[in-house]
């Protein structure tokens, strides 16, 4: 399942955002087949903050684990973020190529 983060905006900051984005998804993490990859698309994101991708990727992370899939980036707030998030969670993103 392929999931664009520009449905929840171009300017993604904020803890507070990032949260309820991830409460809003809840709903469609339960239609994710117990072994299909969920691919995140960065397409379209003008920045990516620390604080809201913390509150989104994170626990994804901690959830779906090598399940979880990053989509290619050009963008550098969205490179820095994700470096970011890798050193405070100790464990790597994998990325698809």
């Amino acid at each position: 399942m392929k999931i664009p983060l520009e449905k929840f905006g171009t300017t993604l900051i904020s803890r507070e955002l990032g949260s309820e984005a991830f409460k809003a998804f809840q709903p469609t993490l339960l239609e994710l087949p117990p072994h299909e990859e969920l691919e995140i698309d960065f397409s379209g994101i003008l920045t990516l903050s620390p604080s809201w991708a913390d509150e989104f990727l994170s626990p994804l992370l901690e959830r779906f684990g090598e399940r979880l899939v990053l989509l290619p980036s050009d963008n550098l707030s969205v490179h820095a973020t994700l470096k970011i998030l890798q050193e405070a969670n100790k464990r790597p993103f994998k990325f698809r190529q």
